[in-house]
């Protein structure tokens, strides 16, 4: 067993490792983060996951029923630390699998994988308290800058198979598989399916599917290149069951970033700004507005459903993912389906009550996989929604949420408490 591989079962058992074996472990993960891009580029199949916020034991709950790693490839999409009592666990042990298995692990950064963050919401007081000094939180610190600002899921299936009879079948959908295909299943952490719906299925035979409400675009501006690049080329084939890609950020959108690419050109290794592009993906929030609004965080915007299925439009997207805001269902499905939340901390904060959740994308293995990518501007979209002709349906993937509860009282231990004075009074 090599140093890491122990490093990550004492972890797993809710116990730190020295403080020396965290900076080399944070050099490691440094040297393998700068090799990714502003996007990383990850193929389906791919269980994504929202905020972890240092509730360990809870993420022991969310391994188990997504199924461990390597055997499932995650994409968790921030804010690992404050708030829980386990920050530092629960953010060391994703760093070593990261490290162990780069390939089947993803990590992007969440508005607390921040300096000021951290020092106001508990992880530099975890570190204080945890190590004796603020060494270890500037190790991780340097790490939080070197992590993605968002990721793109390539591949994904637009079918999704049942995995048995619903609770509520009778009660919560009149649609039948004779009448629809399965877009979305919800199942409880025993595995079993609360919960179905359905899309149309196309009324032309000469369509594969659609979406549920179809998202269109021109087939005289058809791109060939891998959605969410916005490239296109003039050769290959058009085809017209393509799912989008899906873009995971941990907040939003920003009104100075209208296409995946301007995410690209960013300088992200860097504290989080208070404003602009980079700090508007990790603070933005979708709301029931038209356009941009101003967020209540301070922080970042709100955005409407106009600007979610313009910029998915013009990204070849199917789907945003993101976190950072509590769902008590524990996922928030918004504007016909472009745009959903998934949050992964139950019980947030010990006290609040909610279940959390996780979403699992197929692999499509109906078209040999993904896209292959094709530089170059011609015959580029220029995203303008009105006007389409010959319209060609881009179909949503078939999304499985697996919701489960917090972890049982008696798995949790008790937490690290702070060190008793030396003094009485």
């Amino acid at each position: 067993m090599s140093d890491l591989d122990r490093a990550i079962a004492q972890l797993r058992a809710c116990r730190l490792i020295p403080e020396a074996q965290v900076r080399e472990l944070c050099y490691k993960a440094r040297e393998l983060l700068i090799e990714e891009g502003n996007v990383v580029c990850v193929d389906a199949p791919v269980t994504i996951c929202g905020d972890i916020h240092g509730q360990f034991h809870d993420l022991m709950e969310l391994f188990r029923v997504g199924g461990d790693v390597p055997d499932t490839n995650y994409l968790f999409m921030g804010d690992f630390v404050d708030r829980g009592f386990y920050s530092l666990e629960s953010f060391l042990l994703l760093l070593c699998l990261k490290v162990r298995y780069p390939d089947r692990i993803t990590l992007i950064r969440g508005n607390h994988e921040s300096r000021q963050i951290t020092t106001v919401y508990g992880f530099y007081d975890e570190c204080i308290r945890k190590y004796g000094s603020a060494n270890v939180w500037r190790y991780c610190c340097e790490v939080f800058d070197y992590l993605a600002l968002g990721a793109l899921v390539l591949g994904a299936s637009s079918d999704l198979e049942s995995s048995g009879p619903s609770y509520n079948d009778t009660t919560q959908s009149t649609m039948s598989t004779e009448d629809g295909e399965l877009e979305t299943e919800v199942l409880n952490s025993k595995g079993e399916v609360l919960m179905k719906t359905y899309k149309q299925r196309p009324r032309s035979s000469l369509d594969n599917g659609s979406t549920s409400p179809p998202r269109t675009q021109s087939q005289t501006s058809m791109r060939t290149g891998a959605p969410g690049t916005g490239a296109s080329g003039g050769g290959g084939s058009n085809n017209s069951s393509r799912t989008g890609a899906v873009l995971c950020v941990h907040g939003g959108l920003s009104p100075l970033i209208d296409t995946v690419d301007k995410i690209r050109l960013i300088d992200r290794k860097q504290e989080v700004p208070h404003e602009g592009a980079m700090c508007d993906l990790l603070w933005s929030d979708p709301d029931e507005i038209d356009g941009w609004g101003l967020s209540p965080r301070g922080a970042g915007f709100l955005f409407g459903a106009d600007i979610v299925k313009g910029f998915n439009y013009k990204n070849d997207l199917s789907l945003i993912a993101r976190a950072h805001q509590l769902v008590m269902e524990g996922y928030k499905e918004m504007f016909d389906g472009g745009i959903v939340t998934v949050w992964s901390a139950p019980n947030y904060c010990y006290r609040c009550g909610n279940v959390a959740a996780i979403l699992e994308l197929g692999e499509d293995t109906s078209n040999g996989g993904t896209v292959t990518r094709s530089n170059g501007d011609y015959n580029r979209s220029n995203g303008i929604l009105t006007g389409t002709v010959n319209k060609q349906t881009l179909r949503s993937p078939g999304r499985r949420y697996r919701v489960f509860e917090a972890a049982a009282q008696d798995t949790r231990g008790m937490p690290a408490k702070k060190p008793v004075a030396d003094y009485f009074l």
